[in-house]
């Protein structure tokens, strides 16, 4: 067992793969799987990452991805920690593979993932509640403080009404 991710060039994991020697985990949430992931990865969410054990078999190398690879840089020992052996990250995730010019399974109707839903409500918000501020009347800078109060309770208590109001629209009901 180790306690930190050997990086791999796209080309290696792809070989790897390709000649079955390695198993390819995804450690994004499922919004962000479904939208677009290398072919053949498991889904495995960082959110629900010891709840279960990891889907491998003996001699096959364990490699881990994120979007960019930063999450499961954060997050090395914690995903390294349950591996027989070396652990692997995709070095630069799924963008440096699509970057690479590896295939890459893309789903354009599926509904954005949730983080960025999240950021384009919190900013279009912020910017109406300025621009209302300085066009229309001062008290619409409360909308633009409120948003901003929002974003720091849900990054200190990692509750955000936002996502929650938002999963609940159409789009992301029908994608659940």
């Amino acid at each position: 067992m180790s306690d930190t991710l050997t990086p791999l060039a796209p080309a290696d994991v792809a070989a790897r793969i390709s000649a079955g020697h390695a198993l390819l985990i995804d450690i994004r949430e499922p919004d962000e799987f479904a939208r677009r992931h290398v072919p053949g990865a498991v889904s495995l969410p960082l959110s629900r990452f010891d709840l279960k054990p990891l889907p491998v078999l003996p001699g096959t190398a364990v490699i881990f991805t994120c979007k960019t690879g930063m999450r499961t840089g954060a997050n090395a020992a914690r995903l390294a920690a349950p591996v027989a052996g070396d652990a692997f990250v995709l070095a630069g995730g799924v963008d440096a593979w699509a970057a690479a010019g590896l295939t890459v399974a893309e789903d354009r109707r599926a509904p954005l993932e949730m983080v960025r839903q999240v950021q384009i409500a919190a900013g279009t918000l912020v910017l109406a509640g300025v621009l209302l501020g300085w066009l229309v009347a001062p008290g619409f800078f409360a909308l633009a403080g409120l948003v901003g109060a929002g974003l720091v309770f849900a990054g200190i208590s990692g509750f955000c009404s936002m996502a929650r109001l938002l999963a609940r629209l159409p789009w992301n009901r029908a994608a659940a």
